[in-house]
């Protein structure tokens, strides 16, 4: 396997690195973020997740608004199937958002909220999978995005990162696919970008903790997580955060003459 199906090995990445990224404290971060931003308008309907992991955006989201219905978008199997079981009144799809749609019946058009989250960085041509994803977005949805910022780790680059964005940079991506931005922000100052600094210097000794399935997280590296999971709940206090973040919307075409 090369270097590159490696990285790209989403049932792997998820088998392997899943319960990692669920003691993440950024991840805690994420869902807060996105939570405010997506229902900041009104109530959810119908929410879409593209690239919705092992689900847990939506099992947030299932808890908190039961009468939301659920959709998760995922290109890994492993994660389709670990997400039904998380979020049981939710439909689950395993889909390749990078070669096309392919909505079910009654799926086209479907959502009036959407979250990408963590996803961009990770493929080649983010435009032409925001398109394919359009497809089952309604007219007026609105799609909160984060992808990150700042500086590249060694564990970044190891997890298959092809870049990471500002806040124009992720604008431009969004207007090129189509979608009327509404803003584009860095989040997160200042413990957010301290929380990435630590991740920057741990280097490759970052990967090979997460990749050795016997080891625990040592006291020092739980006191770090629950520190930063403290830290990471306070206001921000400028746009130069290095988690980007952007609130855009799929305009109604046919309203356009």
């Amino acid at each position: 396997m090369s270097n590159t199906e490696a990285r790209d090995d989403w049932d792997r990445h998820w088998s392997e690195y899943g319960e990692s990224y669920e003691r993440n404290p950024a991840q805690e971060f994420r869902r807060r973020l996105i939570t405010g931003l997506l229902t900041s308008p009104g109530p959810l309907v119908r929410v879409a997740d593209i690239g919705s992991g092992q689900g847990e955006m939506l099992a947030a989201l299932a808890d908190r608004y039961p009468e939301a219905a659920l959709l998760g978008l995922e290109y890994s199997a492993f994660g389709t199937q670990v997400g039904a079981r998380r979020v049981p009144r939710g439909l689950f799809l395993q889909r390749d958002l990078m070669v096309e749609a392919n909505p079910p019946e009654g799926y086209r058009a479907w959502a009036t909220h959407a979250i990408c989250s963590e996803v961009l960085e990770h493929v080649d041509q983010p435009e032409a999978l925001l398109r394919h994803a359009a497809e089952f977005l309604a007219p007026g949805c609105r799609l909160v995005v984060t992808v990150p910022g700042g500086p590249m780790s060694a564990f970044d680059r190891h997890i298959g990162h092809r870049r990471h964005f500002t806040p124009d940079a992720l604008r431009t991506v969004l207007a090129g696919a189509g979608f009327e931005v509404e803003s584009a922000v860095g989040d997160g100052f200042p413990f957010f970008n301290l929380y990435r600094c630590v991740i920057l210097l741990r280097g490759t000794s970052l990967v090979a903790d997460i990749s050795d399935e016997r080891a625990q997280p040592s006291r020092t590296a739980r006191a770090a997580m629950s520190a930063f999971k403290l830290l990471l709940r306070l206001p921000t206090v400028s746009t130069r955060g290095w988690q980007t973040v952007a609130v855009a919307r799929l305009p109604d075409r046919g309203a356009d003459g």
